[in-house]
């Protein structure tokens, strides 16, 4: 297993002004697949060029292919927002199997981890932060990032935002200070399914701004 920080012979170096092609390659490379599935390309380009994407694709899906690989692709850190603090374990584990740098921040982490982490990602050394989202929200955790170069940010299970549905966390109402306090950073909203109202309460809530 990679060690969060450790130089990975597999990094790709950013480009200033990465393409879908270059994305294609990484997918090869680094993934192992042969092409995108049905609209990731699509999606995976409007972020590229900066853009606010809305992603519905059912679990197996392949969402994470579409924030994953243009984080890796542009400057900076890419930022994954999840209430799934039993998996980010998990996720950060499959990233360290193919050679990204990633890490997570919330409630379960040990002081000694946090502090290990930190510096690597004000150091510009992590390519993926996972982060839950009452910790993100946290004045610490936003004056940190802040302080970084974001490369995206993702918020994953984005249904969360909906007050008519069975899934709501208030905590991701206070997700629209993203759009605030990171201007100019795409921000891509994932879940695996939503009706047309819930669709439109996650751009509403979140800000996207003219959303994919």
């Amino acid at each position: 297993m990679l060690p969060p920080f450790q130089s990975s012979p597999f990094r790709v170096l950013p480009s200033l002004t990465p393409s879908l092609s270059d994305a294609e390659n990484l997918l090869r490379t680094r993934y192992g697949y042969p092409g995108f599935r049905g609209l990731q390309a699509r999606i995976i380009a409007h972020t590229l060029n900066g853009g606010d994407s809305l992603v519905l694709m059912p679990t197996g899906g392949g969402k994470s292919i579409c924030y994953q690989i243009p984080a890796l692709l542009r400057q900076g850190t890419g930022v994954i927002v999840s209430p799934l603090i039993a998996l980010m374990q998990d996720q950060v584990d499959a990233m360290h199997r193919i050679g990204v740098r990633a890490a997570f921040l919330n409630s379960t982490q040990f002081p000694a981890e946090r502090a290990t982490m930190v510096p690597a990602l004000q150091r510009a050394e992590l390519e993926l932060l996972y982060v839950a989202p009452e910790r993100l929200l946290m004045d610490e955790t936003l004056d940190l990032l802040s302080g970084c170069t974001l490369a995206l940010i993702a918020i994953d299970e984005a249904h969360c935002v909906s007050q008519w549905g069975h899934d709501f966390r208030k905590d991701y109402l206070g997700l629209h200070l993203l759009a605030e306090r990171f201007p100019g950073i795409p921000r891509l909203a994932l879940a695996a399914t939503a009706d047309h109202r819930t669709r439109q309460e996650i751009v509403s809530r979140l800000r996207l701004s003219e959303p994919e």
